[in-house]
């Protein structure tokens, strides 16, 4: 697959963003779509490229939120669109519970060969992150015996009744949907921007621990569940030494190790996975966005005799492991060994970080600069302190959306960038998008 002529290879701007045919599609939107669906950036996207987004007023668009780590081989990748033309046309959907087919099974092969560790595993697939989030509880719980289920402080895991009871945050994802589910307990966890001068992550996961076996009892708890790196709490990458802590414990404990991979995975952070980072082996590993190349797969991948403790009939779902979304997985899987996007994410991370430390050193308004690979944050403050400035950070937001650079927004305290660009976004359009951020800073700084 070659690119058209008419394919965009830069940022351009034929209008103001969002352009009239945008806003007569929020026009449209508004009467049909419900309120309670928001968007970042109210453009109305009529085609994608690689690490380009092409609006319905002719806007060109650079991309540095792949629609939630989602598209991290990039937006229609030739191996992801030949698998997804090819299965469409052979059949769109069975249901693998009724009668299965050989793409849900490579897949399932391919998640054994990926994760972390040698042992047996097995897999299930689903549809969002929430849905694998929520079925690693359910087959820790089985495979325990237990209830408990303890989660950490800025932690996000979904909006499912479930799994908004593990999330952290109340508005948006919690404000008036409760009550929540029980048996889910909330401890500390690490953030070394915010935690004591000094704490290493050996001491935080002991302040962790403590809580646990203080509060809940070891021998009551099914499942620790934790993202390696925090998503929506604010890309927070916690001290060395945290996870592996924790992992110990729960091993000592029979306690099922869940690391909620969803945002993390799939190169994102320049290994497969963010658990490699430091040698950690999840008992169970959820998975989903950048795992099919846009289309809407998941899955819980994990040890043989924790996952095959659920009797058949406990675990599945209509959609999950869809056919069209297993031909996804599989050309998204393709092009990242053959592109080796890992090692593309750690050059990312080697030009967006330096470039924004500097920015923090020159500014005294980006209190830190942290992140792996390319999952990358600033986190915004009022100069001199540790105060967190939403209201620059959204200002910046904006700033750069006008001038046709998608950047997300994160935290806790709504003051963190966060930037997700493709993996195989060029050194081009990556500097280019940095430009325009950096630019828009030093604007808001100087007003």
């Amino acid at each position: 697959m070659t690119l058209q002529q008419d394919t965009p290879t830069a940022r351009r701007l034929r209008t103001e963003i969002p352009g009239p045919a945008s806003r007569a599609l929020q026009d449209r939107r508004e009467q049909a779509v419900a309120a309670g669906v928001g968007s970042v950036l109210p453009v109305y996207v009529t085609s994608a490229s690689g690490g380009l987004l092409t609006d319905a007023d002719g806007n060109t668009l650079i991309d540095l939120g792949s629609g939630i780590a989602v598209t991290n081989v990039g937006h229609s990748a030739p191996a992801v669109v030949d698998r997804v033309r090819k299965q469409a046309c052979w059949f769109t959907h069975t249901c693998f519970m009724v009668t299965p087919y050989e793409g849900y099974v490579e897949v399932c092969e391919a998640l054994a060969e990926l994760t972390p560790g040698d042992h047996e595993k097995r897999s299930v697939l689903f549809n969002s992150g929430a849905e694998a989030v929520e079925n690693a509880v359910k087959i820790a719980r089985v495979a325990t015996g237990r209830q408990a289920v303890v989660v950490f402080d800025h932690a996000y895991h979904g909006r499912t009744n479930l799994t908004m009871a593990l999330t952290a945050k109340s508005v948006p994802y919690k404000h008036g949907f409760g009550p929540f589910a029980p048996e889910v307990y909330r401890v500390r966890g690490s953030y070394p921007f915010r935690d004591a001068p000094g704490l290493t992550g050996e001491a935080a996961a002991r302040t962790a621990i403590d809580q646990i076996e203080k509060q809940i009892g070891a021998d009551s708890v099914a499942a620790v569940v934790i993202e390696p790196i925090q998503g929506e709490g604010g890309f927070i990458e916690p001290a060395p030494g945290f996870l592996p802590a924790l992992s110990r414990w729960c091993a000592e404990n029979g306690v099922v190790f869940v690391a909620d991979e969803v945002q993390t995975g799939f190169c994102r952070t320049g290994d497969w996975f963010a658990s490699e980072h430091e040698g950690v082996v999840p008992d169970l590993i959820a998975t989903a966005k950048g795992i099919a190349g846009g289309l809407p797969l998941a899955a819980v991948t994990g040890r043989a005799e924790l996952v095959d403790a659920v009797p058949p009939g406990g675990l599945g779902g209509t959609y999950g492991g869809n056919p069209i979304a297993c031909a996804a997985a599989l050309g998204s899987i393709e092009t990242m060994r053959n592109e080796n996007l890992a090692a593309s994410a750690r050059r990312i991370g080697e030009v967006v970080l330096p470039r924004l430390r500097a920015l923090a050193a020159e500014t005294g308004v980006l209190g830190d600069v942290r992140g792996r690979g390319a999952m990358l944050a600033a986190e915004f403050v009022e100069p001199g302190t540790r105060e967190p400035d939403p209201g620059l950070t959204a200002r910046v937001a904006r700033a750069c959306h006008a001038a046709g650079v998608v950047v997300l927004t994160c935290g806790t305290y709504g003051n963190v960038v966060r930037l997700l660009p493709p993996l195989s976004l060029s050194s081009e359009l990556l500097h280019e998008g940095l430009s325009v951020l950096e630019h828009a800073v030093r604007a808001e700084v100087n007003r």
